[in-house]
């Protein structure tokens, strides 16, 4: 014998609820249609008395007899018909329960992704360090080994900062999907990446100030409090300047759960008086330093 009892889901309770009121609702539809043939029953009666003669007192008690189940009938169909809106209302909790059961099924998938990459980040930053610390052994400095030990270092920070946006965009997406708010959880999850050119290493950064730059022949554009891949050789300019931020930064963490990640936003115009050209500043850079020289 179970002493114990499950205890029942929302959607559970709502179909053991419709599922009783479907069978109340049979019960009284029979009870209706029941009266309604005891009505036509004493209508004829009635009319036949009516057209025979009958007496008075007997029409008079035909007449009463009909008065009176004339207003059960009538009662039991408009109890039938405030019973129907019930059921209305109760098909519908179920419909909301089970949308809501599903919604909450996908934010776990997606909260527990962002649990799986979080758990196998100190694994690939453990990894990094080991190739860090193979190619840092020698006595005589390699150059090779000195860039190959920039390279890695240079992605094991990309990756690592990356990891945490995402894990946040994730856990976002959770909670909008969680919450029904499904476009806030489409805009996180649908978000295009940015076409990185295969030749310009790239950092990860948060912007502060709406930024462009150029690449080759196309000119880039980004908004303020946006996490996007800056050139390498742009961010520290864009950190010096602080219109930009590293990933872990405790402001950043700030600004993303104040603004988000820039997803949203409209595009940058060429006329925002805020737009600050990164390449005009890198060139400035390099004139001070070769007058310094």
């Amino acid at each position: 014998m179970s002493f114990f009892r499950r205890e029942l889901g929302p959607v559970e309770r709502f179909e053991n609820a419709l599922r009783e009121k479907q069978t109340t609702r049979l019960k009284l539809a029979a009870r209706s249609r029941a009266a309604d043939a005891v009505v036509a029953d004493k209508r004829k009666t009635a009319e036949k008395l009516a057209v025979a003669g009958a007496a008075d007192a007997k029409l008079a008690r035909a007449e009463g007899e009909l008065r009176s189940v004339e207003e059960r009938a009538k009662a039991l169909r408009a109890e039938l018909a405030e019973f129907d809106e019930q059921l209305v209302s109760a098909e519908r909790a179920l419909a909301e329960a089970r949308a809501q059961r599903e919604r909450d099924r996908i934010a776990d998938e997606i909260e527990a992704m962002a649990g799986a990459i979080e758990k196998a980040a100190p694994g690939f930053d453990a990894g990094a360090a080991g190739l860090l610390a193979a190619a840092g052994k020698g006595a005589a400095p390699i150059p090779q080994a000195a860039r190959f030990s920039a390279s890695i270092d240079a992605v094991r920070r990309e990756v690592l900062s990356a990891v945490e946006l995402i894990c946040w965009e994730l856990r976002s997406a959770a909670a909008s999907t969680r919450s029904g708010n499904a476009n806030a959880g489409q805009s996180a999850a649908a978000e295009p990446e940015q076409p990185a050119l295969p030749d310009i290493q790239r950092q990860l950064i948060y912007t502060l100030s709406p930024l462009q730059w150029r690449e080759g022949t196309e000119l880039k554009r980004v908004p303020a409090f946006a996490a996007t891949g800056l050139p390498a050789y742009l961010v520290p300019v864009a950190l010096r300047h602080q219109h930009a931020d590293h990933m872990n930064a405790r402001r950043v963490q700030t600004l993303m759960h104040v603004h988000g990640n820039g997803a949203a936003q409209a595009e940058v115009g060429a006329d925002d008086p805020r737009l600050v050209d990164l390449d005009a500043l890198a060139a400035d850079a390099q004139e001070k330093r070769a007058d310094v020289a």
